[in-house]
């Protein structure tokens, strides 16, 4: 079993999953219905990709109050900071808007033409 998050790496986690999860819920649950968030990221096994769920676990964690935040929503916040991390650094040239790179941020709560 994983070791429990102290609160120092609580609040990091917090901070950083709020600054780069950058849609609302709304615009999330919106997105993830579209055909596009549904062709991109790897299967998980029953046809729905990691991402198409994750950003239905991220609009769980942005309806929920901080004080109400679960250990399984932190290790969970903490997943997607690292795939928004890793996966802007793999952006790729030239018109982003219609690219699996842009649809997959999406799923997981990045819209990268929000500055």
């Amino acid at each position: 079993m994983s070791n429990p998050i102290d609160d120092k790496d609580k609040k990091e986690i917090y901070d950083e999953f709020k600054s780069l999860v950058n849609m609302p819920a709304s615009a999330l649950e919106k997105w993830l219905k579209t055909d596009e968030s549904k062709k991109v990221g790897f299967d998980s096994g029953d046809g729905e990709s990691v991402g198409h769920k994750s950003g239905a676990k991220i609009i769980d964690i942005l309806h929920k109050k901080k004080a109400d935040l679960s250990e399984a929503d932190y290790k969970h916040m903490q997943k997607v900071v690292g795939y928004i991390k890793r996966h802007q650094a793999q952006k790729p040239s030239g018109d982003l808007e219609s690219t699996p790179w842009n649809y997959s941020l999406k799923n997981w709560g990045y819209d990268y033409s929000k500055k």
